[in-house]
């Protein structure tokens, strides 16, 4: 696929960083941006050399959410047209809970309506102090139907319903107290922050680092006892990897593990 509504770029310290990429609509989460979102994210996913994805924004915004041309042209489509489009758009949220690649959100700038539940999608999400977030779908009309399971777990059901009713926007510090963000630094220190977390995640085993987003998102909706059963068996992965056995070489030797990812 030929990116033209976003940036692809893999470092060589195997981070892989995606930018939403129209500043001068203040990057909306359109149909194409959407097709080639998910394209770039499952690309990243399934290349070997891949150990961390950051998606950002280009200017000052990271996304300002769904583009308003598009909901006026759906009143021109069918009711199947309009499910298969929302059948993409959820694809690409689902993407959080079945990637085996930590996903951070280095926000930019504001994040609104769908450009927040990105946010809230992403595995870590580190904000500008200058940033801004929201759920303002009912400013339009709507209702932020596809982002509300990530914004709703990361913030708790009380407050996403305050959110989503007063489709109020806030700072970058009070999204971090809601537990929508995880750091805010100040704005010209974003992409260093930011790519000090993801080297530190790219340090680490790919194999356990993937097997850990699978233990957690495997056992979100499982029976405490089950769960407990599942890990255990899962843990057996670890055990007889190549990975613990350089991992604990590499500590009794007190130097740098040299990660197979087996």
């Amino acid at each position: 696929m030929n990116y033209e509504t976003i940036l692809y770029d893999i470092k060589r310290d195997g981070i892989a960083r995606i930018t939403f990429n129209q500043p001068e609509m203040r990057n909306p989460l359109s149909k194409q941006v959407t097709e080639e979102l998910i394209h770039a994210i499952k690309k990243a996913d399934n290349d070997i050399q891949v150990k961390v994805i950051v998606l950002t924004g280009a200017g000052k915004a990271f996304s300002a959410g769904g583009n308003l041309n598009e909901f006026k042209e759906n009143f021109t489509k069918s009711v199947p047209e309009l499910h298969m489009e929302g059948k993409e758009s959820t694809e690409l949220f689902k993407l959080g809970a079945t990637v085996k690649t930590p996903i951070i959100a280095s926000v930019n700038g504001p994040a609104l309506g769908g450009g927040c539940g990105i946010v809230a999608m992403s595995h870590i999400a580190i904000a500008s102090e200058e940033a801004q977030l929201g759920l303002t779908e009912l400013r339009l009309g709507i209702v932020p139907y596809v982002i509300l399971p990530w914004v709703r777990r990361a913030v708790g059901n009380r407050k996403v319903m305050e959110l989503m009713l007063t489709a109020e926007i806030f700072s970058a510090r009070q999204a971090k107290e809601y537990g929508l963000v995880h750091r805010v630094v100040p704005h010209n220190e974003l992409e260093e922050e930011t790519h000090k977390v993801a080297q530190n995640i790219a340090s680490y085993s790919p194999l356990a680092v993937s097997l850990a987003l699978e233990s957690f998102y495997s056992t979100e909706q499982m029976d405490l006892m089950k769960s407990f059963d599942y890990l255990s068996t899962l843990r057996i992965i670890s055990f007889q990897s190549e990975d613990l056995k350089e991992g604990a070489q590499a500590f009794l030797e007190k130097r740098s593990p040299v990660w197979l990812g087996k």
